[in-house]
């Protein structure tokens, strides 16, 4: 059933990014320069969830790293490492200077210097969700850093932008701006073909499933890999020869739990606590989330911080906002009234 189940893992990078071409040769040839020994600009990719952002960009410094010797690669995802510190000592443990740092007494100017003083390969840093940033400055001190190139994933420019000051605003508006928009229905129907291709055995799904999935997915793909997979490994546990359409009932079902699940371990403190105060009081207006959240944490951050974490926790299908802005209510997904997330 299952030749190659790297294809269907979630951060699986393949040989042909499909549907792509425009976005794959703007991002290529920012890092031209590169090749000559010159610095690149910054590059920031933009789109909804599961358009392909961190995929398109990883493929492209995979296939850098084949051409050029002296380049290597740092991949860090903010929502995980959302500190300042957290960043800088990823990416200080991918040069291997991390030995000395202790994370409660070492300065971050330390951390900078020792960054600053980094002469090795050129290095193109990919901060994925680089909107959960919780000190946006970390961009400013990686852009001033020219053996490093930076590529900034985040799913809208407008809540990157919204939290930074003014010196760093005018450099990511300069900066290169890739802006990918989701798959069409049969757009993501191609992208499972190809994974079938490599990973599964021939015939065990057919086309119609597959645009079924596709179609269950709407327009995410990393949701539709997800099926995908949990389809193959269902079918594979009952020692089935091919996937049958209640497999697949069934995987689109576990596919979107374990999704929802991955993005509410991945929430930040802060974000945790914003999460559990709509899930015990929902539906609230952004204005009781806040005064609730201001009394249950010891050091609050900004309205429109918490404004953003509502956002993103829309975006990954954690909330669902409905309403105007001025009226808008946030509640959790598997409980609210059927609506669109705005």
């Amino acid at each position: 059933m299952i030749r190659d189940a790297r294809v269907l893992r979630a951060g699986f990078v393949p040989r042909e990014i499909e549907h792509r071409d425009a976005e794959l040769n703007h991002l290529s040839s920012v890092f031209e320069p590169i090749k000559a020994g010159d610095p690149a600009d910054t590059a920031l990719v933009t789109g909804p969830s599961g358009a392909g952002k961190t995929c398109l960009s990883k493929f492209v410094t995979e296939r850098l790293r084949e051409e050029v010797l002296a380049i290597e690669t740092t991949y860090i995802n903010c929502w995980r490492n959302y500190t300042r510190f957290r960043v800088f000592y990823q990416l200080l443990d991918d040069l291997g200077e991390t030995i000395d740092i202790h994370r409660q007494s070492t300065p971050h100017d330390e951390l900078i210097a020792r960054l600053q003083n980094y002469d090795g390969p050129r290095r193109i840093v990919i901060l994925d969700e680089a909107d959960q940033l919780e000190d946006p400055s970390v961009l400013y001190d990686l852009h001033s850093l020219n053996r490093f190139a930076i590529i900034c994933i985040a799913n809208r420019e407008t809540e990157l932008m919204s939290h930074v000051d003014d010196r760093l605003r005018s450099r990511l508006q300069s900066s290169e701006h890739i802006r990918m928009e989701k798959y069409h229905h049969e757009q993501l129907t191609d992208i499972l073909q190809a994974r079938v291709r490599w990973g599964l055995d021939p015939e065990v799904i057919t086309d119609d499933q597959l645009a079924t999935i596709a179609n269950s997915a709407a327009g995410d793909a990393r949701l539709a890999i997800g099926i995908l997979r949990a389809a193959a490994s269902g079918a594979a546990r009952e020692n089935r020869e091919r996937i049958t359409d209640e497999l697949l009932d069934r995987a689109a079902t576990d596919a979107q739990a374990q999704l929802h699940q991955r993005s509410l371990d991945s929430l930040t403190p802060h974000q945790q606590t914003v999460y559990d105060i709509v899930r015990a009081h929902e539906p609230l207006s952004p204005s009781e989330i806040y005064e609730h959240y201001t009394a249950t944490v010891d050091d609050p951050r900004t309205k429109r911080t918490v404004r953003t974490y509502l956002q993103k926790m829309v975006q990954y299908n954690l909330l669902v906002a409905d309403g105007a802005s001025r009226d808008r209510e946030y509640a959790l997904i598997d409980s609210a009234a059927v609506s669109t997330p705005t």
